[in-house]
C-alpha cells in the first residue's frame, strides 16, 4: 500500500492528573495547537488517568470541548485514552478527536494485571484513515502481543500508533518491541508514553519515541 502525502505525527506526554478529566483535557488542548501535526496521540487512559475505578468518559462530554476546538483550528486529529461504557460494558479506549467532535477509535484488546475485575477486552484491532494514510492503533499491552501485530499487517497499514503506560526501567523493553514492530511490519512507529504518578504506578516512564520503517528513532 502506498501513500499519496507525507503525514506529520506528534506523540505527546503532558503530565496526567488522576480523575480531573478537566485539566487533562485543557492540557492537550493547548499541545494540539502547538504541534502543528495532523495526528497527535497521548498515552493510555490519558483523560482520566490510570486509575481503574473512575468513570467513564462520554463522547459529549463538554469537558472535550477544547480538544475538539484546538483540532478544528489546528486541521489536526487527537487520539486520547479514556474509559467508556458501551452496552453496558466498559472498555479501555482510544478516542478520536477532530474538529468535528468525539468517536471511538480503539478498544483495548489484550487487557492485563487487574483490568478484567471492570473491563472487556475488544475482539478486534482497529484502524483509521487520516489523509489517505491506514493507521493501526494498540494500547499498551496491545503492543506486546504478536497476535495483535500481525492482525494489524493484515489490514495493510501504513502506520503503527500505540498509547501506553510504562515505568522506570521498561525503556530498554519498549524500544526492542518498537524496533521488531516497525521491522515486522515495515511501517513508522509512534508511542505515546504516560507521565504523571498513579495510585498503583507512583513513577511512569515518560519515555514516548517514533521510528520509521527501517526501525530509527
Amino acid at each position: 500500500r502506498m501513500t499519496q502525502a507525507s503525514l506529520t505525527v506528534a506523540v505527546a506526554q503532558p503530565v496526567i492528573f488522576p480523575h480531573d478529566v478537566a485539566r487533562n483535557a485543557e492540557t492537550p488542548a493547548q499541545t494540539v495547537r502547538d504541534a502543528r501535526a495532523q495526528l497527535v496521540v497521548f498515552a493510555e487512559l490519558s483523560l482520566t488517568g490510570y486509575e481503574r475505578e473512575t468513570p467513564s468518559i462520554a463522547l459529549d462530554d463538554p469537558s472535550l470541548r477544547p480538544i475538539i476546538e484546538a483540532c478544528r483550528d489546528s486541521e489536526s486529529v487527537a487520539l486520547v485514552g479514556a474509559p467508556i461504557t458501551e452496552a453496558g460494558e466498559d472498555f479501555i479506549a482510544m478516542l478520536r478527536v477532530d474538529g468535528r467532535g468525539v468517536t471511538v477509535a480503539a478498544r483495548k484488546v489484550w487487557l492485563h494485571g487487574g483490568e478484567a475485575e471492570r473491563f472487556t477486552p475488544a475482539s478486534t484491532v482497529s484502524t483509521i484513515e487520516i489523509d489517505g494514510w491506514r493507521v493501526g492503533l494498540a494500547i499498551c499491552r496491545d503492543t506486546n502481543i504478536n497476535l495483535h501485530a500481525l492482525a494489524l499487517a493484515d489490514e495493510n497499514i501504513d502506520l503503527y500508533v500505540a498509547g501506553v503506560l510504562d515505568v522506570p526501567g521498561e525503556e530498554a523493553e519498549r524500544e526492542a518491541r518498537s524496533v521488531v514492530t516497525a521491522r515486522a511490519l515495515g511501517v513508522p512507529v509512534s508511542i505515546a508514553q504516560y507521565v504523571g504518578a498513579t495510585s498503583l504506578f507512583p513513577e511512569t516512564g515518560g519515555s514516548s519515541a517514533v521510528y520509521d520503517r527501517c526501525a530509527r528513532v
